[in-house]
């Protein structure tokens, strides 16, 4: 099926995995479901055992991953794309961090050690919903984020989920929050402070991800979860005016500036939360260049100005930069004076150094260890020319301003 989508890969899998009497149904999209939202992660229930699971994979021709035995899972990859399909099951055990569970072929047992009522719906391959709880359709198109049965126990099962909890008010809630929910997470806060780094990072950028995540990450910090997940923090207002920006100016939503918009300004302490929470290289050096303020963006330069911190900075740098200026300056209304500079670096190309080794000793300078030595200003005036020679916007301008 080449260049299926995944739809058909889907198909694909909830076919390959049914036999008589057995089936397969995805399960955990309800939540994106009401606002036909595209729907990126699918995942996939079945009464089959991860043994038969895979050998019907095979037998389908699909490649079968063994991601999670444990646990019930394997990962179908159809069309190239990978989807979760795990067995039934019930918890036998948990510490908060990680469960012993059993197979079962009950989909109401199953539904019960779901973390929230949306997440327990389940659609068949003909698009049939299934709602064990009851209110799960219901809950979603009202977006109601309720835990499933007592909000205390499901949280006692995987600390994660209080966290889970917050990211889905900040994509799929309305109105006001579940009660029981949020007393649960702000008394059992203190539990994920026990968990892998790697998961509460994931879920936070998760959550900052979302459209509008000003609400949710607001509830964090009254509940004190966001003190715990990151004490460093002490105010909201910069985060909360570079989201309302992004927003008015129709921006992508970009978690890891708004996790910089959260954080101190101070690259050593930066650094150490970024190594705490395990982010990738990408994402750390990206928090670590921002968390210094830059003396030269200011919302008055100039279309020339613009080009030296453009140049040293690069075009990621120097936009991360420019927008965490805006939102902590007082000229936050000025949208004419710092746009523009957004705009310039989106369509600046980095140039490349005109000068040659042969431009050098035209100019009188000689080859060999004189060229590490300062130059004398009557040869660096050479240097020079042939600059502005090759940057005619910047021979230009400056020609204009020598002349006003």
């Amino acid at each position: 099926m080449d260049g299926g989508t995944a739809d058909d890969g889907c198909s694909r899998c909830s076919g390959g995995a049914g036999s008589p009497g057995l089936c397969a149904i995805c399960r955990g999209v309800c939540a994106q479901y009401p606002d036909r939202a595209p729907i990126g992660d699918i995942d996939i229930a079945t009464s089959l055992t991860p043994d038969l699971v895979t050998a019907a994979l095979k037998a389908a021709g699909i490649k079968a991953v063994p991601t999670g035995i444990e646990h019930g899972t394997v990962t179908a990859v159809a069309n190239g794309i990978p989807f979760e399909v795990t067995t039934l099951r019930r918890d036998v055990s948990t510490d908060g961090r990680r469960a012993i569970v059993d197979f079962t072929w009950d989909w109401t047992q199953d539904a019960q050690r779901r973390d929230f009522t949306l997440n327990a719906v389940y659609a068949d391959r003909d698009g049939v919903l299934h709602d064990p709880t009851g209110r799960g359709v219901a809950d979603a198109r009202a977006g109601a984020i309720v835990f499933v049965g007592d909000a205390r126990t499901r949280i006692a099962e995987d600390s994660l989920r209080i966290l889970r909890f917050y990211r889905f008010l900040a994509w799929y809630g309305r109105g006001q929050p579940d009660r029981e929910a949020l007393e649960a997470c702000r008394d059992l806060g203190g539990t994920i402070a026990n968990l892998p780094a790697e998961r509460t990072s994931h879920e936070l950028l998760k959550l900052l991800a979302a459209d509008d995540p000003r609400s949710a990450l607001g509830l964090m910090a009254q509940a004190g979860v966001l003190e715990i997940l990151l004490p460093q923090v002490q105010d909201l207002s910069v985060f909360n005016t570079l989201v309302d920006l992004q927003i008015r100016l129709a921006d992508p939503a970009d978690p890891v500036l708004r996790l910089a918009a959260v954080l101190p300004r101070d690259r050593l302490v930066v650094r150490q939360i970024a190594e705490t929470l395990r982010l990738a290289k990408t994402e750390r050096d990206r928090l670590i260049a921002v968390a210094r303020p830059d003396p030269d963006i200011h919302p008055d330069l100039t279309p020339n100005q613009v080009r030296q911190p453009l140049y040293r900075l690069g075009v990621q740098g120097f936009c991360d930069q420019v927008r965490l200026a805006w939102a902590s300056s007082t000229q936050v209304e000025a949208k004419a004076t710092w746009r523009p500079q957004i705009d310039a670096a989106a369509n600046w190309v980095r140039p490349k150094f005109p000068i040659t080794g042969d431009d050098a000793a035209a100019a009188g300078i000689s080859r060999g260890p004189s060229w590490a030595r300062p130059w004398p200003r009557s040869r660096l005036g050479g240097l020079i020319a042939i600059l502005l020679m090759h940057d005619r916007r910047f021979s230009t301008n400056s020609a204009g301003s020598r002349r006003r």
